[in-house]
Order: C-alpha cells, then structure tokens, then sequence
C-alpha cells in the first residue's frame, strides 16, 4: 500500500474542496480507508472511514452532513469531498488504510486499526 493524498488548498469558509488519495499498491480494494486530520497543536483525529465495498461509511461528527467520503476500486482511489468548510476545519489531512476491510474496528479504535498512512495534505479555510 502506498497512498498519495491530494487536492488540498485554501479556501473561503462556505466553499467546499475535494480531496484525493491514490493508492498505488495492488490491494486497495481489500482495505477499509479512512481520512484523519491534525490542525496546529492538537492531536490527529478521526474524519471519515468508508469500507472495502462502500458500502459503510462512518464519519466524525464534526464533519457528519458536509463532508463525504466515496472510493472507486477500480481507480484505487478514495476521496473526502467537504462542503460547507469552515475555519475550524484547517488542518493537515491524512489518508489512512487499515488491513481490516469493514468498519468495526475503526469504530472502537480510531487510528490504530490504521495500518498505512500517506502524506498529508494541507487544506486552509479563512473565515
């Protein structure tokens, strides 16, 4: 697994942005993926998580109803799309990939059921 986020920026609060992360490994398809963000002087924290399928999804509340994650299996690509952005939402994102393929275990650990991290990508929202 090698995962290459991207699609960071900055942005008005209200806009929205589409963030990226590719996987260029053969296995994307078998990992539950995740996003996580960590803003300057506090811990990373969970965004979304999306199962194998799709199918599931899981989200943080601070971001449920304006953010959406979605992947593509054959693109080997996962997205995180975020409307309605806000200042508090500045922060470096991180894409994660998780050798498990549901949601269960992202649910009760966070990121340590995260095995694969890539770059982060840094998306700034002025107020």
């Amino acid at each position: 697994v090698q995962l290459q986020a991207s699609g960071g920026g900055v942005v008005q609060a209200g806009d929205s942005l589409r963030l990226s992360c590719a996987d260029s490994g053969r296995s994307f398809s078998s990992h539950a993926m995740g996003w996580f963000r960590q803003a300057p002087g506090k811990e990373r924290e969970f965004v979304a998580a999306v199962s194998w399928t799709g199918g599931d999804t899981y989200y943080a509340d601070s971001v449920k109803g304006r953010f959406t994650i979605s992947r593509d299996n054959a693109k080997s690509t996962v997205w995180l799309q975020m409307n309605s952005l806000k200042a508090e939402d500045t922060a470096v994102y991180y894409c994660a990939a998780s050798d498990w393929s549901g949601l269960s275990l992202v649910k009760t650990q966070g990121s340590r059921s995260f095995d694969y991290w890539g770059q982060g990508t840094q998306v700034t929202v002025s107020s």
